[in-house]
Protein backbone atom coordinates (compact mmCIF):
# COMPACT_ATOMS: atom_id res chain seq x y z
CA UNK A 1 0.00 0.00 0.00
CA UNK A 2 1.32 3.42 -1.10
CA UNK A 3 1.77 6.41 1.66
CA UNK A 4 -0.97 8.08 -0.42
CA UNK A 5 -3.73 5.33 -0.26
CA UNK A 6 -2.45 4.94 3.42
CA UNK A 7 -3.54 8.56 4.29
CA UNK A 8 -6.83 8.27 1.94
CA UNK A 9 -7.95 5.38 4.05
CA UNK A 10 -7.63 6.31 7.70
CA UNK A 11 -8.59 10.02 6.83
CA UNK A 12 -11.88 9.84 7.77
CA UNK A 13 -10.68 8.58 11.17
CA UNK A 14 -8.49 11.99 12.12
CA UNK A 15 -10.78 14.34 9.96
CA UNK A 16 -13.00 16.88 12.27
CA UNK A 17 -15.84 14.03 13.29
CA UNK A 18 -14.02 11.47 12.95
CA UNK A 19 -13.01 8.74 15.30
CA UNK A 20 -9.65 10.74 16.76
CA UNK A 21 -10.80 13.99 16.22
CA UNK A 22 -8.19 15.21 18.88
CA UNK A 23 -5.14 14.11 16.41
CA UNK A 24 -6.46 16.43 13.59
CA UNK A 25 -3.98 18.82 13.93
CA UNK A 26 -1.05 16.63 14.06
CA UNK A 27 -2.92 14.30 11.43
CA UNK A 28 -2.52 17.62 8.86
CA UNK A 29 1.04 18.61 9.57
CA UNK A 30 2.06 15.18 8.47
CA UNK A 31 0.05 15.10 5.68
CA UNK A 32 0.93 18.27 4.65
CA UNK A 33 4.25 18.12 5.23
CA UNK A 34 4.74 15.08 2.37
CA UNK A 35 2.18 15.81 -0.01
CA UNK A 36 0.73 19.24 -1.44
CA UNK A 37 -3.06 19.73 0.16
CA UNK A 38 -5.76 18.64 -1.72
CA UNK A 39 -7.19 22.75 -1.63
CA UNK A 40 -4.61 23.95 -3.75
CA UNK A 41 -6.25 26.68 -5.98
CA UNK A 42 -5.09 26.05 -9.54
CA UNK A 43 -6.94 28.22 -11.80
CA UNK A 44 -8.05 31.74 -12.89
CA UNK A 45 -9.18 34.45 -11.47
CA UNK A 46 -8.40 33.46 -7.73
CA UNK A 47 -5.08 32.19 -8.06
CA UNK A 48 -1.87 34.61 -9.30
CA UNK A 49 0.59 31.32 -9.37
CA UNK A 50 0.16 27.90 -8.38
CA UNK A 51 2.73 28.13 -5.40
CA UNK A 52 1.17 26.90 -2.26
CA UNK A 53 2.68 27.46 1.67
CA UNK A 54 4.10 24.36 1.78
CA UNK A 55 6.26 24.88 -1.37
CA UNK A 56 6.90 28.43 -0.21
CA UNK A 57 8.44 26.86 3.23
CA UNK A 58 10.05 24.45 1.36
CA UNK A 59 12.27 26.37 -0.80
CA UNK A 60 12.90 28.08 2.48
CA UNK A 61 14.75 25.59 3.90
CA UNK A 62 16.40 24.38 1.22
CA UNK A 63 17.66 27.77 0.95
CA UNK A 64 19.49 27.25 4.15
CA UNK A 65 21.29 24.08 3.03
CA UNK A 66 24.57 25.91 2.22
CA UNK A 67 24.19 27.62 5.62
CA UNK A 68 23.91 24.16 7.40
CA UNK A 69 26.25 22.84 5.79
CA UNK A 70 28.92 25.89 6.69
CA UNK A 71 27.56 25.80 9.90
CA UNK A 72 28.70 22.34 10.61
CA UNK A 73 32.19 22.54 8.91
CA UNK A 74 33.02 25.87 11.04
CA UNK A 75 31.63 25.10 13.92
CA UNK A 76 33.91 21.71 13.89
CA UNK A 77 36.58 23.75 12.52
CA UNK A 78 36.21 26.04 15.55
CA UNK A 79 36.40 23.59 18.06
CA UNK A 80 39.29 21.06 16.49
CA UNK A 81 41.37 24.30 16.61
CA UNK A 82 40.60 25.12 20.17
CA UNK A 83 41.04 22.03 21.61
CA UNK A 84 44.62 21.51 19.73
CA UNK A 85 45.71 24.05 22.52
CA UNK A 86 43.22 23.34 25.45
CA UNK A 87 42.79 19.66 24.80
CA UNK A 88 39.38 18.22 24.48
CA UNK A 89 36.97 17.23 26.63
CA UNK A 90 33.12 16.12 27.18
CA UNK A 91 30.67 13.89 25.90
CA UNK A 92 31.13 14.99 21.85
CA UNK A 93 35.06 14.34 22.55
CA UNK A 94 34.26 10.85 24.30
CA UNK A 95 31.84 10.21 20.70
CA UNK A 96 34.65 11.82 18.34
CA UNK A 97 37.58 9.30 20.00
CA UNK A 98 35.49 6.39 20.29
CA UNK A 99 34.89 6.62 16.06
CA UNK A 100 38.96 7.26 15.75
CA UNK A 101 37.72 10.38 13.81
CA UNK A 102 40.39 12.37 15.81
CA UNK A 103 40.36 16.35 16.27
CA UNK A 104 42.47 16.94 12.80
CA UNK A 105 41.15 21.03 11.96
CA UNK A 106 42.79 20.03 8.60
CA UNK A 107 40.33 17.16 8.12
CA UNK A 108 37.43 17.99 6.63
CA UNK A 109 35.18 15.27 7.82
CA UNK A 110 36.48 15.62 11.36
CA UNK A 111 35.15 19.30 11.26
CA UNK A 112 31.50 18.07 9.50
CA UNK A 113 30.96 15.56 12.09
CA UNK A 114 32.49 17.17 15.17
CA UNK A 115 30.07 20.01 13.95
CA UNK A 116 27.22 18.01 13.69
CA UNK A 117 27.37 17.16 17.11
CA UNK A 118 26.56 20.76 18.79
CA UNK A 119 24.33 21.00 15.70
CA UNK A 120 21.87 18.54 16.35
CA UNK A 121 20.80 18.80 19.74
CA UNK A 122 20.10 22.12 19.59
CA UNK A 123 18.23 21.66 16.32
CA UNK A 124 16.30 18.60 17.98
CA UNK A 125 15.13 20.86 21.35
CA UNK A 126 14.02 23.49 18.86
CA UNK A 127 11.96 20.81 16.87
CA UNK A 128 10.54 18.85 19.95
CA UNK A 129 10.19 21.89 22.09
CA UNK A 130 8.51 24.55 19.43
CA UNK A 131 6.51 21.75 17.69
CA UNK A 132 5.15 20.72 20.51
CA UNK A 133 3.72 24.16 21.04
CA UNK A 134 2.53 24.50 17.62
CA UNK A 135 0.28 21.49 18.10
CA UNK A 136 -1.07 22.79 21.12
CA UNK A 137 -2.15 25.58 19.93
CA UNK A 138 -3.33 23.83 16.64
CA UNK A 139 -5.85 21.92 19.02
CA UNK A 140 -6.91 24.32 21.04
CA UNK A 141 -7.94 26.55 18.10
CA UNK A 142 -9.22 23.74 15.79
CA UNK A 143 -7.30 24.64 12.60
CA UNK A 144 -4.25 22.71 10.76
CA UNK A 145 -0.55 22.49 11.75
CA UNK A 146 1.02 24.68 8.72
CA UNK A 147 4.85 23.96 7.90
CA UNK A 148 6.11 28.21 8.98
CA UNK A 149 7.52 26.06 12.01
CA UNK A 150 9.69 24.04 10.29
CA UNK A 151 11.37 27.78 8.68
CA UNK A 152 11.37 29.23 12.25
CA UNK A 153 12.93 26.15 13.70
CA UNK A 154 15.93 25.94 11.39
CA UNK A 155 16.74 29.78 11.28
CA UNK A 156 16.12 30.22 15.09
CA UNK A 157 19.07 27.23 15.48
CA UNK A 158 21.16 28.84 12.85
CA UNK A 159 21.12 32.07 15.06
CA UNK A 160 22.46 29.98 17.93
CA UNK A 161 26.29 29.83 19.33
CA UNK A 162 26.94 26.31 19.36
CA UNK A 163 27.50 26.47 23.20
CA UNK A 164 24.14 27.50 24.09
CA UNK A 165 22.76 25.39 26.71
CA UNK A 166 20.15 22.79 25.71
CA UNK A 167 17.47 25.05 28.55
CA UNK A 168 18.11 28.04 27.06
CA UNK A 169 17.15 26.67 23.70
CA UNK A 170 14.00 25.51 24.93
CA UNK A 171 13.54 28.42 26.67
CA UNK A 172 14.03 30.67 23.48
CA UNK A 173 12.25 28.89 21.05
CA UNK A 174 8.89 28.76 23.60
CA UNK A 175 9.19 32.43 23.85
CA UNK A 176 9.57 33.09 20.23
CA UNK A 177 7.03 30.57 19.26
CA UNK A 178 4.46 31.75 21.65
CA UNK A 179 4.55 35.59 22.35
CA UNK A 180 6.32 36.13 18.89
CA UNK A 181 3.56 34.08 16.88
CA UNK A 182 0.67 32.35 18.57
CA UNK A 183 -0.54 34.91 20.54
CA UNK A 184 -1.05 37.49 17.62
CA UNK A 185 -3.17 34.69 15.74
CA UNK A 186 -0.48 32.14 14.37
CA UNK A 187 1.28 31.78 11.08
CA UNK A 188 0.95 34.81 9.01
CA UNK A 189 -0.45 37.10 11.49
CA UNK A 190 2.15 37.69 13.46
CA UNK A 191 4.16 41.25 13.29
CA UNK A 192 7.72 40.17 14.28
CA UNK A 193 9.80 37.54 12.99
CA UNK A 194 9.22 34.46 15.73
CA UNK A 195 12.72 33.55 15.65
CA UNK A 196 14.52 36.55 16.06
CA UNK A 197 12.01 37.20 18.78
CA UNK A 198 13.39 33.98 20.68
CA UNK A 199 16.74 34.81 19.76
CA UNK A 200 16.37 38.36 21.63
CA UNK A 201 14.51 37.25 24.14
CA UNK A 202 18.24 35.02 25.17
CA UNK A 203 19.91 37.75 24.60
CA UNK A 204 19.00 40.16 26.89
CA UNK A 205 17.53 37.31 29.40
CA UNK A 206 20.96 35.81 29.53
CA UNK A 207 23.66 37.67 28.08
CA UNK A 208 26.56 35.54 29.54
CA UNK A 209 25.43 33.03 27.35
CA UNK A 210 24.56 34.83 24.20
CA UNK A 211 27.75 37.14 24.13
CA UNK A 212 31.19 37.63 25.12
CA UNK A 213 34.40 36.25 24.10
CA UNK A 214 34.38 32.55 25.48
CA UNK A 215 30.77 31.73 23.84
CA UNK A 216 31.27 31.19 20.26
CA UNK A 217 33.62 28.35 20.47
CA UNK A 218 32.77 25.72 23.21
CA UNK A 219 36.01 24.30 24.30
CA UNK A 220 36.61 24.79 27.60
CA UNK A 221 39.07 27.71 28.63
CA UNK A 222 38.65 29.46 25.16
CA UNK A 223 38.33 32.75 24.23
CA UNK A 224 38.05 34.28 21.49
CA UNK A 225 36.76 37.88 20.34
CA UNK A 226 34.34 37.98 17.24
CA UNK A 227 35.07 40.43 14.36
CA UNK A 228 32.87 42.83 15.05
CA UNK A 229 34.30 42.93 18.76
CA UNK A 230 37.49 43.90 17.94
CA UNK A 231 36.02 46.28 15.12
CA UNK A 232 34.32 48.12 18.03
CA UNK A 233 37.32 47.87 20.26
CA UNK A 234 40.13 48.64 17.98
CA UNK A 235 38.97 49.25 14.27
CA UNK A 236 38.85 46.92 11.37
CA UNK A 237 42.48 47.46 10.06
CA UNK A 238 42.90 45.33 13.56
CA UNK A 239 41.29 42.40 12.23
CA UNK A 240 44.13 41.11 10.40
CA UNK A 241 46.13 41.05 13.48
CA UNK A 242 43.69 38.47 15.06
CA UNK A 243 43.84 36.35 11.87
CA UNK A 244 40.77 37.45 10.26
CA UNK A 245 41.08 38.47 6.81
CA UNK A 246 38.19 39.80 4.71
CA UNK A 247 37.74 36.53 2.12
CA UNK A 248 38.05 34.13 5.63
CA UNK A 249 34.96 36.58 6.76
CA UNK A 250 33.65 35.96 3.17
CA UNK A 251 33.87 32.49 3.28
CA UNK A 252 32.96 32.40 6.73
CA UNK A 253 35.70 30.58 8.86
CA UNK A 254 35.54 32.71 11.85
CA UNK A 255 33.88 33.01 15.21
CA UNK A 256 30.12 33.54 15.48
CA UNK A 257 26.65 32.02 15.50
CA UNK A 258 25.91 28.57 13.72
CA UNK A 259 24.91 29.51 10.33
CA UNK A 260 26.08 33.27 10.27
CA UNK A 261 29.56 33.18 9.72
CA UNK A 262 29.77 32.80 5.83
CA UNK A 263 28.39 35.61 3.86
CA UNK A 264 28.83 33.01 0.45
CA UNK A 265 26.44 30.60 1.55
CA UNK A 266 23.97 33.11 2.64
CA UNK A 267 24.64 35.15 -0.66
CA UNK A 268 24.06 31.13 -2.48
CA UNK A 269 20.45 30.92 -0.54
CA UNK A 270 19.62 34.60 -1.33
CA UNK A 271 20.16 34.05 -5.00
CA UNK A 272 17.83 31.32 -4.62
CA UNK A 273 15.45 32.63 -3.15
CA UNK A 274 15.09 35.51 -5.71
CA UNK A 275 15.55 33.30 -8.44
CA UNK A 276 12.45 31.45 -7.06
CA UNK A 277 10.48 34.60 -6.52
CA UNK A 278 10.07 33.74 -2.71
CA UNK A 279 11.88 36.40 -1.72
CA UNK A 280 11.46 40.26 -2.84
CA UNK A 281 14.55 41.79 -4.40
CA UNK A 282 13.12 46.00 -3.13
CA UNK A 283 13.79 44.53 0.50
CA UNK A 284 17.31 43.59 -0.52
CA UNK A 285 17.93 46.69 -2.36
CA UNK A 286 16.72 48.58 0.04
CA UNK A 287 18.71 46.97 2.69
CA UNK A 288 22.01 47.08 0.93
CA UNK A 289 21.52 50.82 -0.14
CA UNK A 290 20.89 51.86 3.50
CA UNK A 291 23.43 50.16 5.11
CA UNK A 292 26.38 51.45 2.11
CA UNK A 293 24.95 54.65 2.48
CA UNK A 294 25.20 55.50 5.92
CA UNK A 295 28.43 53.26 6.28
CA UNK A 296 30.15 55.72 3.79
CA UNK A 297 28.54 58.65 5.58
CA UNK A 298 29.88 57.88 8.72
CA UNK A 299 33.56 57.01 6.78
CA UNK A 300 33.17 60.39 5.47
CA UNK A 301 32.67 62.32 8.85
CA UNK A 302 35.26 60.05 10.76
CA UNK A 303 35.67 60.18 14.75
CA UNK A 304 39.31 60.07 16.48
CA UNK A 305 37.38 58.31 19.78
CA UNK A 306 35.23 55.68 18.05
CA UNK A 307 37.34 53.42 15.75
CA UNK A 308 34.13 51.57 14.24
CA UNK A 309 33.32 54.82 12.22
CA UNK A 310 35.95 53.90 9.61
CA UNK A 311 34.24 50.39 9.08
CA UNK A 312 33.78 50.28 5.06
CA UNK A 313 30.70 48.82 3.94
CA UNK A 314 32.04 45.76 2.66
CA UNK A 315 32.97 44.44 6.44
CA UNK A 316 29.64 45.56 7.22
CA UNK A 317 28.60 42.87 4.89
CA UNK A 318 30.67 40.02 5.80
CA UNK A 319 30.57 40.73 9.76
CA UNK A 320 28.35 39.67 12.46
CA UNK A 321 25.25 38.47 11.02
CA UNK A 322 24.03 41.07 8.22
CA UNK A 323 24.10 38.58 5.50
CA UNK A 324 22.11 36.28 6.89
CA UNK A 325 19.90 38.41 8.31
CA UNK A 326 19.25 40.21 4.68
CA UNK A 327 18.31 36.62 3.19
CA UNK A 328 16.44 35.03 5.23
CA UNK A 329 14.56 37.62 7.34
CA UNK A 330 14.90 41.18 5.41
CA UNK A 331 12.85 39.05 2.80
CA UNK A 332 10.75 37.41 4.93
CA UNK A 333 6.77 38.61 3.56
CA UNK A 334 4.73 38.58 6.99
CA UNK A 335 7.05 40.61 8.64
CA UNK A 336 8.13 42.68 6.29
CA UNK A 337 6.09 45.63 4.34
CA UNK A 338 3.64 44.39 2.15
CA UNK A 339 3.34 47.91 -0.49
CA UNK A 340 6.60 47.54 -3.53
CA UNK A 341 7.48 51.48 -2.71
CA UNK A 342 7.16 50.31 1.06
CA UNK A 343 9.53 47.46 0.73
CA UNK A 344 12.28 49.84 -0.36
CA UNK A 345 11.75 51.93 2.73
CA UNK A 346 11.40 48.84 4.96
CA UNK A 347 14.88 47.55 3.72
CA UNK A 348 16.85 51.19 3.67
CA UNK A 349 15.19 51.79 7.63
CA UNK A 350 17.04 47.93 8.93
CA UNK A 351 20.52 49.08 6.60
CA UNK A 352 20.75 51.84 8.43
CA UNK A 353 19.88 51.04 11.73
CA UNK A 354 22.21 47.82 11.56
CA UNK A 355 25.10 50.30 11.11
CA UNK A 356 23.91 52.94 13.63
CA UNK A 357 23.69 50.13 16.22
CA UNK A 358 27.27 48.96 15.15
CA UNK A 359 28.68 51.99 15.07
CA UNK A 360 27.12 55.05 17.53
CA UNK A 361 26.05 52.48 19.96
CA UNK A 362 29.11 50.17 21.50
CA UNK A 363 26.87 48.06 23.29
CA UNK A 364 25.44 45.84 20.91
CA UNK A 365 28.37 45.23 18.57
CA UNK A 366 25.87 43.04 16.26
CA UNK A 367 22.89 45.27 14.79
CA UNK A 368 21.35 43.04 12.44
CA UNK A 369 18.83 41.32 15.00
CA UNK A 370 17.70 44.46 16.79
CA UNK A 371 17.58 46.12 13.21
CA UNK A 372 15.41 43.89 11.90
CA UNK A 373 12.63 43.59 14.45
CA UNK A 374 12.71 47.39 14.49
CA UNK A 375 12.00 47.17 11.11
CA UNK A 376 9.07 44.53 11.93
CA UNK A 377 7.48 47.26 14.40
CA UNK A 378 7.72 50.37 11.29
CA UNK A 379 6.51 47.60 8.74
CA UNK A 380 2.66 48.39 8.91
CA UNK A 381 3.36 52.40 9.19
CA UNK A 382 5.43 52.67 6.43
CA UNK A 383 2.69 50.30 4.09
CA UNK A 384 -0.11 52.76 5.71
CA UNK A 385 1.65 56.40 4.39
CA UNK A 386 2.41 54.14 1.20
CA UNK A 387 -1.07 53.63 0.57
CA UNK A 388 -2.35 57.10 2.23
CA UNK A 389 -0.16 58.95 -0.57
CA UNK A 390 -1.09 56.59 -3.42
CA UNK A 391 -4.69 57.41 -2.44
CA UNK A 392 -3.89 61.10 -2.12
CA UNK A 393 -1.70 60.56 -5.55
CA UNK A 394 -5.02 58.97 -7.49
CA UNK A 395 -7.32 61.38 -5.62
CA UNK A 396 -5.62 64.44 -7.60
CA UNK A 397 -6.01 62.81 -11.31
CA UNK A 398 -9.64 62.70 -11.04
Amino acid sequence: MGLRSFFDRIEPHFTKGGRYERFFPLYEMVESFLYTPRTVTTVAPHARSYIDMKRIMTYVVIATIPCILMALYNTGLQVNLAIASHGASGWRASIIEALGIGFDAANPLANMLHGLLYFLPIYIVTLAVGGVWEVLFATVRRHEVNEGFLVTSMLYTLILPASTPLWQVALGISFGVVIGKEVFGGTGKNFLNPALVGRAFLYFAFPAQMSGDSVWTPVDGFSGATALAVVAAEGHQQLVTYGITWMDAFIGTIQGSLGETSTLACLIGLAFLLVTRIANYRMVLGCMAGMIGFSALLNFIGSDSNPAFAMPWYWHLVTGGFAFGLAFMVTEPVSGSHTNAGRYVYGALIGVMVVMIRVINPAFPEGMMLAILFGNVFAPLIDHFVVKANIKRRARRL
